[in-house]
């Protein structure tokens, strides 16, 4: 069931899944870029972002559930430290990157921070979506049960 289509943008709950991993290392890379522009060593993401050359949005890098678990249990654990030990100003940096077209873009770090996760929960929605469809009970999602 992982791996069929089900007609998703991304086909399959593994594609998706996939897909979540790449965006959210696409953009630690910028954070990370963005920090060293500020002066700030995000050594915690940086021992965990590893894309491939010519990566896109869509390349498979996790195969098999086993190691696309752990790699998403290692990144989250990552995110958190990162977070954790993120300046008290980091929000209200300016971010600057190319865009994966080649366009130059500027926004405050907020923003992307917010995209960030807003991503993540667009495309686990998604999967939830599509568990669902499958018979699956993905339990409570709502996230005020959740904290």
């Amino acid at each position: 069931m992982r791996q069929q289509d089900l007609g998703a943008f991304f086909g399959s709950i593994q594609h998706t899944l996939n897909h979540l991993m790449v965006g959210d290392q696409i953009w630690l890379q910028r954070f990370i870029a963005t920090g060293a522009a500020h002066g700030v060593d995000f050594s915690a993401l940086t021992q965990v972002v590893q894309l491939p050359p010519g990566c896109t949005l869509d390349t498979q890098l996790y195969p098999d559930w086993a190691s696309l678990k752990a790699r998403r249990e290692q990144l989250d654990a990552a995110i958190e430290t990162w977070l954790a030990e993120a300046p008290d100003d980091m929000a209200s940096w300016t971010m600057a990157y190319t865009s994966m077209q080649g366009a130059p873009r500027q926004h405050p770090m907020w923003q992307a921070l917010t995209h960030f996760f807003n991503h993540q929960t667009h495309h686990r929605g998604q999967v939830t979506t599509l568990l669902a469809q499958q018979g699956v009970d993905v339990g409570v999602t709502d996230l005020i049960a959740l904290v």
